[in-house]
Order: structure tokens, then C-alpha cells, then sequence
């Protein structure tokens, strides 16, 4: 009877033994599968992610900004840039000729996961810098921030960094092979400067049906730096360079690119860029206690079908406390080079592409512009006439391969006649 019990409990206590055993089998067959799971999902959401940014740039074979520079199969690191060369010859024989290595840009990017990116660009302007002279070269990072995926859909993604602002179609997407002309249009050089980049937090993301949004907080230019009202506020761009945080800018811009070559867009962007009389500049105590608040949005539209090639846009700003602003630049009343309390720009641009041999298209342009950097100045200041100006662009963009272009055109300034000039340039992006 003994024997009989032992053997009993020798059973169960085998039995016991195998189905803790069992338990502990399948509790780790159960994490493998939620670890499949989690990176079947993160594939998911990486692959729907990557599909919003290739329909976006299926619009235009020619928008593929560093190729397909995600794509898994590619790599965890993204190597990439772009560049232009130009000539400008100016029909006033007081005016000098030049040929200039305008901009070589690096792009590195890498992925840490799929759910964090890193992307960067290095810009070297002019092809030689010395003694911090801008005017004689640049050397300045372009963007650096980290795209982190915070929803596995992939509409919600957390960019902090240097970024540019999405406003207009120039200052993201300004690679020489995406835009016509040798120069990048006035209307978004002068009234937004492109390219105009601040460092801040930004939520983007692809929604269904086409849509894209981006709205983030970011730091301001900086009043206190301002001296050409030529450009607007261009001369006020800190680049990322230790810049003054004591205020901060707001933005959302939205897209919807739904319908096969149709996008519409528009943006916002506003903030104090008075610093509290903090900024960098030599007189920038001038503006304690001021609110310099800059105002810019945009709309713009383009149509692309059957060859053709059509854009839009329009874009209107200005300053608050432009009295403060003038006073730390150091401008006397009666100057004609005071800062905006508002200024605007709009252009229209229609292009046809030939499908030419193999990769080759010839895609002649026209565009006509409007702009105005100082439509209203403060009391007892005046405008610049110069500043007022119409400009029509007409040429070629002769692209030997998608991501290379030949460009030729020739401007004629309504204003300012020393301006007219034809151009001749080539331009890459890879």
C-alpha cells in the first residue's frame, strides 16, 4: 500500500513538474508572439508611413527629395545632397558678371528604428567661406532634428531640431531640380525667406485621403539683426546659431494632395521676434519692452497633368512695434529703409514638360511676379520704390535625368532695369 501511495504521489508530483514546465513554455511562446507582433506592427507602420511620403512624391517624379531615402532595404544610414552652380549676366554693362558655385548641400540621415529617424544637411555656400564673412562663403547646418513615430498608423510624428518651416513650396522642397528657373523665385526668396529654418518641436502627419499637416512652436527670427529691406526680414534668420529663446513662434500649415496632381496648401506662422531687447544684434537694447510681432502666411496651389505644370502662390506679412525695429538698426525718420508693417508677393508660373529620349525632358517655363517688401512703413519713414517691384521669368529646364537639370532663362525687372539679366545653371540632387 506504501509502494502504491509513493508511486502516487512520484505521479502527481511529475505531473506537477511537467505543467509548470508547460506554463513556462507557453508564457514564452507567448512573449515571442507579442514580440513578432510589435515588429510586424512597427513594419506596418513604417512601410504606411513611407507610402505617405512616396504618394506625396508621386505627384512629381521630380520632387524625390535624396531618393528613396528610407526605404528599409536601403539601409539604417541615408546618404544624400544636392547642389547648383550659376551664371547670371546682367544687361547693365555697370553691373558684374559672375559665375558662382551658389550651394553644396550634404544630407545624412540615419534610422534608429523604425519609429526614429535622424535627418540632417550640412550647406556650404559660394564654394569658399573666410573669416565668418557671409558674404564671402558660408558653412551653416541646414536642418538636424529627429523624426520620432509616435503613433503606429504613422499620423502622428514628433519632429525636434533645426527644421525648416513648411510655408510656401520653395523653403522645404528648394533642390534645383524641383523648381524652374536658375534662380529660386523672388516672391520666396524676399517675402519668405527661404530658406527659413528655426529650431523648435514640431507634430506632423500623413491623414488619409491626401491630407498632411505640421504645426509645431519654434524659435523667431531676431529683430535686433534686421538692416535690408530688400529682403524683407531675411537679414533677421538666425540659422540655429546660439539664438536668443526669450520668445518663441507658433505655426500649422496644412496640405492636401488627395486628387493626382493637384496640391493645396496653406501656412501660418506668428511670434514676438523683439526678444525683450535680448537679441544679438549691436543695438538690440533698443527693443526691450517691445513686441515686434511677425505675422507671415501663404496659399498656394499647384495643377500638374498631361505635360503641363501650373503653381500659385500668394503670401502676405508684417510687423508690429516697426518703430522699435527701425530704432535698433540705427535708421533715421525719412528713411526709405525701414522695416515692413507689411509687405506681400504672389506669382504665377505654368511650365510644359516633353518626355524627350530615354530620361530626358524639356520642360519650358513663364512666370510672372508681384512683391512688395515694404508696402506700409511707419509714420514718418518711407518705402523704397525699388521695393516695389514685377518680375517675368522665362526659360528652360532641360533635365538629362530626373535629378539632374541644364537651365537657361532670362528676367526682365519692371522696376529696378539694372535687374534684368539672363541665367544659364545646372543643378543636382541625389
Amino acid at each position: 500500500m506504501k509502494k502504491v501511495a509513493f508511486i502516487a504521489s512520484l505521479m502527481v508530483a511529475c505531473n506537477f513538474a511537467l505543467a509548470d514546465e508547460a506554463l513556462q513554455r507557453i508564457e514564452e511562446l507567448q512573449e515571442e508572439l507579442d514580440a513578432l507582433k510589435d515588429q510586424v506592427e512597427e513594419a506596418a507602420a513604417a512601410e504606411e508611413d513611407a507610402e505617405g511620403r512616396r504618394t506625396a512624391a508621386a505627384q512629381d517624379p521630380y520632387l524625390i527629395p535624396y531618393g528613396q531615402a528610407w526605404n528599409p532595404k536601403e539601409g539604417r544610414t541615408s546618404v544624400g545632397g544636392y547642389g547648383e552652380i550659376n551664371y547670371n549676366n546682367y544687361k547693365d554693362d555697370d553691373r558684374r558678371d559672375e559665375f558662382d558655385v551658389q550651394r553644396v548641400i550634404l544630407f545624412l540621415g540615419h534610422r534608429f528604428s523604425p519609429r526614429t529617424r535622424l535627418y540632417s544637411e550640412i550647406e556650404f555656400e559660394h564654394g569658399f567661406t573666410k573669416g565668418g564673412d557671409s558674404s564671402s562663403g558660408e558653412v551653416a547646418m541646414e536642418q538636424a532634428y529627429i523624426e520620432q513615430m509616435l503613433r503606429d498608423t504613422g499620423g502622428l510624428n514628433l519632429r525636434a531640431g533645426l527644421q525648416l518651416l513648411p510655408i510656401g513650396f520653395i523653403n522645404e522642397f528648394h533642390e534645383p531640380p524641383v523648381f524652374y528657373g536658375v534662380e529660386r523665385n523672388e516672391v520666396e526668396t524676399r517675402i519668405i525667406p527661404s530658406t527659413w529654418r528655426e529650431i523648435g518641436f514640431a507634430l506632423q502627419g500623413w491623414l488619409p485621403k491626401g491630407w498632411e499637416y505640421n504645426t509645431g512652436l519654434t524659435t523667431t527670427p531676431d529683430a535686433s539683426l534686421f538692416t535690408d529691406a530688400s529682403s524683407g526680414f531675411k537679414s533677421m534668420r538666425t540659422k540655429g546659431n546660439r539664438v536668443t529663446a526669450n520668445d518663441f513662434g507658433y505655426y500649422a500649415a496644412v496640405r492636401y494632395r488627395g486628387v493626382l496632381g493637384l496640391t493645396l496648401g496653406g501656412s501660418v506662422w506668428t511670434g514676438n521676434t523683439a526678444q525683450d531687447g535680448q537679441g544679438k544684434g549691436s543695438n538690440a537694447a533698443a527693443l526691450s519692452g517691445s513686441d515686434a510681432n511677425l505675422t507671415l502666411w501663404d496659399l498656394h496651389a499647384r495643377w500638374a497633368v498631361r505635360g503641363w505644370d501650373l503653381r500659385a502662390l500668394y503670401t502676405q506679412g508684417g510687423f508690429t512695434d516697426t518703430e522699435a525695429i527701425n530704432a535698433a538698426a540705427g535708421l533715421p525718420l525719412g528713411s526709405n529703409q525701414a522695416a515692413p508693417e507689411e509687405m506681400y508677393g504672389w506669382y504665377l508660373e505654368a511650365a510644359y514638360r516633353f518626355k524627350l529620349k530615354g530620361d530626358k525632358v524639356a520642360a519650358p517655363f513663364v512666370r510672372y511676379e508681384e512683391y512688395n517688401t515694404q508696402k506700409k512703413v511707419a509714420e514718418g519713414f518711407t518705402s523704397d520704390p525699388l521695393n516695389d517691384e514685377q518680375v517675368t521669368t522665362a526659360g528652360l529646364n532641360y533635365y538629362v535625368h530626373p535629378q539632374v537639370v541644364f537651365k537657361v532663362d532670362i528676367q526682365d525687372y519692371k522696376t529696378d532695369n539694372a535687374k534684368d539679366r539672363w541665367n544659364v545653371g545646372i543643378g543636382w540632387m541625389f
